[in-house]
């Protein structure tokens, strides 16, 4: 295998991650895989060898080539609006089929994509790399050209906007809350407590297996007996994990992604678990394993 393939390995890796933030900066799957494919043939002409954190360094570029693509637009606002209205994420280019498209547009939600739509480039990329994507702001300043200090300010303005438009989440869907409610959850499976899952379990909870799931072992269940049951003792090799930047769990092979624990909260209670193992579905995901 030679330098060329090795390298557009690495990127395959960062790819679903960098979609995702170009969607995000210009509501169109078309423009989005255009700036990912920007972003690939500038690192085809950079000394990859030489980047130090190579998925913050491509984050960087997609955000900035997506800050470029956003403020060419609004040089064309003479346009009908209806050209840039958002739009869904399906009949992808490279193949990825609209089921899958679609999931990516569910993610985010049209809702936000119109409000996001609303803001200048800056306070998008603000808003968007930060609240988002956990991007600091002392790297995010560089990208827009202010402080970090006023970049905190753009942000904070595009939050508001967001705040004052679009539905905020339920209180069991806030990561910090989410991620302590799959915290808690995994503890209680290792240990076998089946009281403390039952706590954590929705009555209606419902467990979905995927069909590669299935042939793993894995069965759907329905109710918080069924589902406690399932995990008491178990889960043991899980391990937290932002999944597309939501708080769940991964069990995971010499650092690969092998099973998805995708968790839906709500009011602090677990109302369905899905379990993910299709490696193609697993390959167009951001797994980020956490620290226990």
């Amino acid at each position: 295998m030679d330098e060329q393939e090795l390298l557009a390995g690495r990127f395959e890796q960062h790819r679903p991650r960098l979609r995702a933030v170009a969607y995000r900066m210009l509501g169109s799957a078309a423009e989005a895989d255009d700036a990912v494919q920007e972003t690939w043939l500038r690192l085809t002409r950079t000394d990859a060898e030489a980047v130090e954190n190579l998925g913050g360094w491509l984050t960087t570029v997609v955000a900035r080539v997506s800050l470029n693509m956003l403020r060419a637009r609004d040089t064309r606002r003479e346009d009908p609006w209806e050209t840039h209205r958002p739009e869904p994420a399906v009949g992808h280019r490279d193949g990825t089929g609209p089921e899958q498209q679609a999931e990516l547009t569910e993610s985010v939600g049209l809702a936000m994509l119109v409000v996001l739509d609303t803001l200048s480039p800056a306070e998008r990329l603000a808003f968007v790399l930060h609240d988002m994507f956990a991007v600091p702001f002392d790297e995010i300043a560089p990208i827009v050209e202010r402080t970090p200090a006023a970049t905190r300010q753009l942000a904070s303005r595009a939050r508001r906007r967001v705040q004052s438009t679009v539905p905020m989440p339920a209180p069991g869907s806030d990561p910090a809350r989410r991620r302590e409610v799959v915290d808690a959850f995994l503890a209680a499976s290792r240990e076998g407590d089946f009281e403390a899952l039952l706590a954590l379990l929705d009555p209606g909870v419902v467990l979905r297996v995927d069909a590669a799931a299935a042939l793993s072992g894995a069965a759907a269940a329905v109710g918080a007996q069924a589902v406690a049951d399932t995990f008491s003792g178990r889960a043991k090799a899980a391990q937290p994990a932002l999944i597309d930047g939501v708080p769940g769990a991964v069990w995971a092979s010499a650092g690969k992604p092998r099973v998805v624990f995708d968790f839906t909260v709500e009011d602090g209670r677990i109302v369905s678990i899905d379990l993910l193992a299709d490696a193609d579905h697993l390959g167009r995901m951001d797994v980020r394993i956490l620290d226990a």
